[in-house]
C-alpha cells in the first residue's frame, strides 16, 4: 500500500524506519505545507517496507511517501 502526500510541501520529519510495524493512525511522516505542520497517518496497520523521501525533501500532492505491506 502506498501512503500519498495529500498536498504539496517539504517533509520535515520521518517518525519510521523500514521494518517497523506501524497501526492504522500512526504517525509516519511530518509534512509541512502552508507554515503548518501536518502529520501523515499510517491508513492501516502493517509493516513499513520502503520510505521514498528525505528529510527536507519538496514533495508533490500525490507523490508517494512510503509504501507499507
Amino acid at each position: 500500500m502506498e501512503v500519498l502526500a495529500p498536498m504539496p510541501g517539504s517533509v520535515t520529519e520521518i517518525l519510521v524506519k523500514v521494518g517497523d510495524q506501524v497501526k492504522e493512525n500512526d504517525e509516519l511522516v511530518v509534512l509541512e505545507a502552508m507554515k503548518m505542520e501536518n502529520p501523515i497517518f499510517a491508513p492501516v496497520d502493517g509493516t513499513i517496507k520502503e520510505i521514498k523521501v528525505k528529510e527536507k525533501d519538496t514533495v508533490e500532492a500525490e507523490q508517494v511517501l512510503v509504501i507499507m505491506e
